[in-house]
């Protein structure tokens, strides 16, 4: 797991120091998510579209597998969200670096 996603996860659901692979990740994001359906389902609903996670997607895909854990499906797609964020600012930054001083703000 690349270290902008580690501090990604430990900033938004307390993840571990210790944690830094990312299975360890996905099961420990899974059991968070379960407690908040259980628990909390406004706020779990606050930090998907905090995160930007697509809601028809995960509608489509909690369809697609009515027998997978739930909570294992939603830290699949916000550990892939995540990943997408890290991907643009990467080249968004990247792009940046062509432009000339005086235009930068």
């Amino acid at each position: 797991m690349n270290k902008e996603l580690q501090y990604n996860l430990q900033q938004t659901f307390a993840l571990p120091g210790t944690v830094n692979e990312m299975q360890d990740a996905e099961n420990f994001l899974a059991s968070k998510m379960n407690a908040l359906i259980k628990d909390n389902f406004n706020h779990l609903v606050q930090i998907l579209y905090r995160i930007d996670v697509n809601e028809a997607h995960l509608k489509q895909v909690l369809k697609n597998n009515p027998n997978e854990d739930a909570g294992k499906i939603i830290a699949r797609l916000i550990i892939e969200r995540q990943q997408e964020k890290a991907i643009s600012r990467s080249k968004f930054k990247e792009a940046g670096d062509g432009i000339d001083e005086a235009e930068k703000w």
